[in-house]
């Protein structure tokens, strides 16, 4: 089928590139362009956006061939086609290339792994506009020192004349930089006449940002969580700001705190999706069904297509059907309580790959230690500690791998004793540390460590490992109140009822160990009718 002239500059008006559908009309454009005469070389430059919206005023003068090019590259981009994408942006003499041209290319170069060229891109980014945010990031991420990011600013302009400020929603007529998040930092400029309120050193906000990102992607997290609350005191309704330190604060083990910080950001946009995954996640942590299954339905009803929605709803259909909840995100945790650590290692190391975070070593740590790869496990335990020298976390990983093994126990007291001198609030410590004692009969020692972060944390894990020390050592009344303190905190915490359920039994001098009456029933039954047993199999 011929498609008009018309028709193409209607399309391009509209602003339809962003379509994928629309590829073969670009391709189409590009042939226009070539049989075209050439006008002179101002015309030439004519930007798309600066004709008529009416097709018959169609100028075909107008057609810009490299921005043709770069929506072809974006319409491929947006169908993971990264080879054809960067074939068309390498297309584009580099001096023709807008901000958003390059941003793409660094982009690509990116995806297909070739850091060096993206570093480039990113850089040449910054050059042009120092808050393409994005950019900032992709560097930060890419390895790229703070202050050689920073120096890039010098390049631009002063920032004696400007005022910047941030706000959590963008001005009507606001550039955006890109996609939400990473560019959810709103840039608005002001000039002379501005009360004394609203000047902030914008100098010194865009570096303690490009310092913050720079802390979060080399593994410094307590650094960049002191840099974010720097910039939320000036910025206190930021949603971008916010997310980052939320994202931050799941990854260490913050979670009460992550989730306040969610939740405000969900108040601020509630049909935001970006890291409702991390939100999900921490909510199944807690057992807040109701806040998820409210969490899961909104982000449907926003856009189910986008990956977060899908996590989230592995997360809440793990509760109900976790093979279910594979079929939509193998995520290295699902796949961890289904008993299959194998091939959760082959999603940590997908994860540890594309960022190697506390998470990823946590996930490849554990999964190893499963199956008792305690080989694998120490060298990721270790290369965790390498990467994050100051972490705690790292620390606690390398004593759980010794701790695995009766002949490293010794080991992993000292390391679990490190982690709470470097962090002395880290209770996961304290919690690994007690359930060593426990392990060799030093219940006393468990008791003493776990009394002191109890009073400082209402967290039920703490409650219930108390009760089971408690229990073990037949201390029944204290048991059952550390048990029923454990509730009252989450109601959903399964260690603390099954807990309970023994400890009444031992109350009552029964043996909790002893098989009910209606299965000793059902064994029997399962002995005389065979048949019956293997239908049910099938």
């Amino acid at each position: 089928m011929d498609i008009s002239k018309d028709q193409i500059a209607t399309l391009l008006d509209h602003d339809l590139h962003a379509s994928a559908q629309m590829l073969h009309t670009y391709k189409q454009a590009l042939q226009y362009c070539k049989i075209i005469p050439k006008q002179n070389s101002t015309s030439a430059r004519t930007s798309l956006s600066s004709r008529s919206s009416s097709p018959s005023s169609f100028n075909a003068s107008a057609i810009n061939e490299n921005e043709v090019k770069f929506k072809i590259a974006s319409c491929h981009s947006s169908l993971n086609e990264t080879r054809l994408a960067l074939a068309e942006m390498e297309g584009i003499p580099s001096k023709a290339r807008t901000l958003q041209m390059s941003l793409l290319m660094a982009k690509l170069f990116r995806n297909s792994r070739h850091n060096r060229y993206a570093i480039a891109c990113y850089r040449e980014c910054l050059r042009n506009c120092p808050y393409v945010m994005e950019a900032i990031i992709a560097l930060a991420e890419l390895g790229v020192a703070a202050k050689d990011i920073i120096s890039l600013f010098s390049q631009v302009c002063s920032f004696e004349n400007h005022t910047i400020s941030l706000s959590p929603h963008p001005p009507e007529n606001l550039f955006e930089f890109g996609a939400y998040p990473t560019t959810a930092i709103f840039i608005t400029s002001y000039k002379s006449g501005r009360t004394p309120f609203e000047h902030i050193d914008s100098n010194r906000w865009l570096q303690r940002y490009v310092e913050a990102q720079c802390c979060v992607a080399s593994n410094d997290y307590k650094g960049g969580l002191e840099l974010f609350a720097e910039l939320l005191q000036r910025f206190p309704s930021n949603i971008h700001i916010l997310l980052e330190t939320a994202k931050v604060e799941a990854i260490i083990g913050k979670s009460d705190e992550a989730i306040v910080n969610f939740e405000k950001v969900r108040s601020l946009d509630p049909f935001l999706i970006t890291y409702m995954d991390e939100y999900a996640i921490l909510l199944k942590g807690k057992s807040d069904y109701t806040k998820l299954n409210k969490l899961v339905h909104d982000l449907l009803s926003i856009d189910p297509t986008r990956p977060e929605v899908f996590v989230a709803l592995s997360v809440l259909w793990e509760r109900k059907d976790e093979r279910g909840a594979l079929s939509y995100a193998e995520k290295g945790n699902i796949l961890l309580s289904l008993k299959r650590p194998e091939v959760a290692v082959i999603a940590f190391r997908g994860a540890h790959d594309l960022r190697a975070d506390l998470r990823s070593y946590q996930g490849l740590v554990h999964s190893y230690l499963a199956f008792s790869k305690t080989k694998e496990a120490l060298h990721a335990a270790r290369e965790a500690m390498k990467a994050m020298p100051q972490s705690a976390k790292a620390l606690k990983l390398v004593g759980d791998v010794h701790a695995s093994n009766s002949s490293g126990r010794e080991k992993a007291k000292k390391f679990y004793e490190s982690a709470l001198r470097l962090e002395p609030g880290y209770f996961g410590a304290a919690l690994a540390l007690a359930e060593l004692h426990c392990v060799e009969g030093r219940n006393g020692d468990a008791v003493s460590l776990l009394e002191r972060y109890v009073k400082d944390w209402a967290d039920d894990s703490l409650h219930v490992k108390l009760a089971q020390v408690y229990a073990a050592t037949n201390a029944l009344q204290e048991a059952l109140s550390h048990y029923q303190a454990a509730l009252r905190l989450n109601p959903q915490n399964e260690a603390a009822k099954k807990g309970l359920e023994r400890l009444e039994k031992q109350m009552k001098g029964v043996d909790p160990d002893a098989p009910e009456e209606d299965e000793e029933n059902e064994v029997e039954d399962a002995d005389e009718e065979p048949d019956e047993i293997e239908l049910l199999r099938e």
